[in-house]
Formats: C-alpha cells, sequence, structure tokens
C-alpha cells in the first residue's frame, strides 16, 4: 500500500493519500484544502480516487470535500453522526476567521463495522466518537488513521459542539487500544505514533493516566 500524508490548511491539517500498488486506485481521507496540492500528489503518483473518505466532519478535514469530488468523480464517505456539519462548514470556518466550502452530499453514510475496498486496500470502520459525535478511524493491517481522535501525546479537543472526553477516552481505550502495539497512528494533526506508545506515554488517556 501506498501511504502519501501531506498537511493541509491553515490548520495543517493531514490529509492522507492511500493508493493500490496493483490497481493504481486510491482513497484519500480528509481533504482539508489545498486540493490543487493533493491532485498533483494523485498525478505523480498516477493514482486514480476512487472513495474520499471524512475521518469527521469538521472544516480543517473536509473543506476540500466540494472541489476533490468534482475533479476526480470519487464516492464521499462520512458517518453519519457527522452528516449534519456539511451543511455548515461556512459558518464553522467563518467563527475561526477563515474561509471554507461547503460540501456536496456523501455517497455513503458509515457506521461501526462497515468495511471500505479499494483495490488490495480494505479499511475497516471503527466509530470513534468524543471529538466528534460521527468521528471514525480507519484500520488496516499495521495502520489505522484517527483524525483528531488521537494524537502522539495527545488527545483531540473535546470543547467543540459534540465533544465529550468520557466517550473520547471510552473510544480510545475500546476501538483503538485493543490493536496490537506496533500498528502506526496516522493523526489529523502533527506526526505519526504508534498504539504501544500511546497506551504506555499518554497524559490523557494513556493506561496510566
Amino acid at each position: 500500500m501506498i501511504i502519501k500524508s501531506l498537511p493541509v490548511g491553515p490548520i495543517m491539517a493531514n490529509c492522507y493519500i492511500l493508493g493500490c500498488k496493483d490497481t493504481s486506485a486510491a482513497i484519500v481521507i480528509d481533504p482539508g484544502d489545498d486540493v490543487d496540492k493533493i491532485l498533483l500528489v494523485l498525478a505523480e503518483a498516477k493514482l486514480k480516487v476512487k472513495y474520499i473518505v471524512d475521518t469527521h466532519g469538521h472544516f480543517d478535514h473536509v473543506g476540500g470535500n466540494r472541489k476533490l469530488k468534482e475533479a476526480t468523480g470519487a464516492d464521499l464517505l462520512i458517518h453519519a453522526d457527522d452528516l449534519p456539519m456539511l451543511n455548515h462548514l461556512q459558518d464553522a470556518a467563518a467563527s475561526f476567521g477563515l474561509s471554507s466550502d461547503n460540501s456536496p452530499p456523501p455517497d455513503r453514510l458509515l457506521a461501526d463495522g462497515d468495511s471500505i475496498s479499494c483495490g488490495s486496500i480494505t479499511l475497516q470502520v471503527l466509530h470513534t466518537p468524543g471529538h466528534s459525535p460521527g468521528g471514525i478511524s480507519l484500520f488496516t493491517p499495521g495502520s489505522v488513521f484517527v483524525g483528531d481522535t488521537l494524537f502522539a501525546g495527545s488527545i483531540g479537543r473535546t470543547d467543540l459542539p459534540g465533544g465529550n472526553f468520557d466517550v473520547l477516552k471510552t473510544s480510545i481505550h475500546n476501538k483503538l487500544f485493543v490493536l496490537p502495539d506496533d500498528v502506526t497512528v496516522y493523526p489529523g494533526h502533527m506526526g505519526t505514533t504508534t498504539i504501544g506508545q500511546e497506551k504506555r506515554h499518554n497524559p490523557f488517556v494513556g493506561l496510566g493516566a
């Protein structure tokens, strides 16, 4: 599997491009902004987007949905509980002094336990609410893409509408910390970490916290 990471937009949200080496089909996770940059990376890698997957509905992760979908024709996927956010991205961005396009409607609503297949890539959908009601993580052996659920040494904020620290902690313990320790965690901001590292040392939700 090809994994490419690029920070996009003024809040530097991580957009991930997953490519199948056999079919050149691709999944784009969290196209928050800078769609021209995303399209350039796709073109350079000779990848064709099959799915756009939003880990949650905050504008810095989904602001590029419309432009990327229009450019590629890919299907848009998001968890049902964050669907209402997609029609209010402009207002949400404006509250931070920023701008964003509203999103087109999704082609498929996701739920816990669903799978997303793209060539030789299969992602398992883990519903991990707490940062937002419909937050999801996407697991494939060796890797998990967690949006703003978990960071290296930190966690997603829970003071935004729909956020809840206790729910977030439960999501992390029950859905992420049960994964193998050597699984690489690809978060929505900043650099990667591992499940084992966060279980042992995360000061907010680590097993010793």
